[in-house]
Parts: structure tokens; sequence; C-alpha cells
């Protein structure tokens, strides 16, 4: 006899087959408003996270990124914009509405053919094996269902020395700080999304899904479990995000 693996969405637990296309539902509600709601809740610091994401990476002429949970563009825009001209950026999401928003940036037209929009699912890359130079997924790993399988996707789709890196909100090492901040997040953000976005219970379920993400070293030796080398982590704003690298040697 089998039995429905679960898994969580936020603080509610449901059968792993339903979680995608709920967080689809989040991320289609939400859209057209993102990246607006991004700068709301972080009162703008995330551009400086995604900013530091790139001096950490260092992207370089002629590589290929792919941009996993690639929302409206912010990380390829950012890539191709260091790389110069001859770099390639892939946006993949499972949400459509979400690379609709991006096509629209005034990045994309004027970055033409170096980018691609791609619908596709983090565990199921809809690429060949050893495709990309860099692999990167902003605030987006959550998110996925099977995490494990996602590091596995990236590490089967990166090229040998291709590096992954992911910025994701972590936890503060600190526990009044994380008291603190905790008590933004579950008063300020969802409010914030009801206001802006019309839509409460969608940020609400982001604030809880950041509390169930695995802590730094926990994340760390999930990718090194997927095979990944020389994986490290830098903290951000005092753990409130965090950075993670790893090499395929």
């Amino acid at each position: 006899m089998t039995t429905n693996r679960t898994t969580h969405f936020g603080f509610t637990e449901v059968d792993e087959d339903a979680k995608a296309g709920m967080v689809h539902g989040v991320f289609s509600s939400v859209a057209s408003k993102y990246d607006v709601m991004n700068d709301a809740m972080s009162m703008g610091i995330h551009r400086l996270w995604k900013d530091a994401m790139m001096d950490w990476l260092a992207p370089q002429p002629d590589q290929k990124l792919l941009d996993v949970a690639g929302g409206t563009g912010d990380i390829a825009f950012r890539f191709n914009a260091r790389a110069k001209d001859q770099a390639e950026a892939t946006v993949l999401d499972m949400t459509e509405s979400m690379l609709l928003e991006g096509q629209k940036r005034p990045e994309a037209a004027e970055m033409g053919d170096r980018l691609n929009w791609v619908v596709g699912d983090a565990m199921a890359l809809p690429f060949a094996d050893n495709s990309f130079d860099v692999y990167t997924i902003s605030f987006g790993i959550r998110n996925v269902t099977r995490v494990q399988d996602a590091i596995t996707e990236a590490y089967r789709v990166l090229r040998p020395g291709g590096r992954f890196m992911v910025l994701e909100f972590s936890a503060i090492p600190t526990p009044a700080m994380q008291w603190a901040y905790d008590r933004y997040s579950f008063n300020v953000i969802p409010k914030l999304g009801e206001i802006i976005a019309g839509d409460r219970d969608s940020y609400q379920y982001l604030v809880e899904s950041i509390r169930k993400f695995p802590k730094q070293e926990v994340f760390a030796d999930m990718i090194r479990k997927g095979g990944f080398e020389l994986v490290k982590y830098r903290n951000l704003s005092l753990g409130i995000a965090a950075l993670h690298s790893g090499w395929k040697i």
C-alpha cells in the first residue's frame, strides 16, 4: 500500500502533488505587483542583496546563465549588464505571468536576444546536461516542493567548472534580532500585501515559507549532498538573507 507524501505550504501540511499548483496560484496573483512589493517589504534592500550576489558571482563575458524561479528578470538583467555583450541569460519560472511582467521591463527590450524566457519546473529542467556556466535562484528555492531534487537538477545542467548560487531568506543567529524580525514579518508584510497587491494570504504564505526553510548550515549540507564542492555561504543583513555558493568540479 502506498501513501501520499506531504510537504509544507507555509505552516500548512499539504500533499506534495498539490504544492506546485498552490505556489503557482500565489505568484499568478501577485505578479503585477511583485516588484513593487519587493521594494516595500525590504525597504529596497533586496536590490543591495542582489548586487551582493553579482559581486560574489563576478559574471564573465561568454558565460551562459540559467536563472531559475527568475520571475521578472532582476538577476538576469544584472548578470548580463555585468558580463557585457557576449553573455546570455535564460530566465525560467513556473509562472508565465511573472515572465510576462519581466518582458515588459525596459531592460528586456535593451538586451533583446541575450535573454530567453522559459516556463518550466526547477525539479525537471527542460535543458540538456552540461548546458550552463552559472545557475542562480533568488528567493525561489524555498517554494520548490522537493528542494534536493532542484539542487540535483542544477548540478545536472551545469557544465564542469560551473557555479551554483542561491540567494534566499534565512535565519538570524541572534535570537533577540530574530524575534524582532519575526514581529515585523508577521505583522507588517501581510498587511502590505493587502494594501499594495490586494492579497494578504499570498504574503502570509511567503512569510511562513521563510520560517520553514532550512537554516544556513543545513542548507549548505544539502548543496554538498547534491554533488557540489567548495560550498560556502555569506549572511546578508545579519542573516535575514544568505548567499550560498557551490561549484561543479
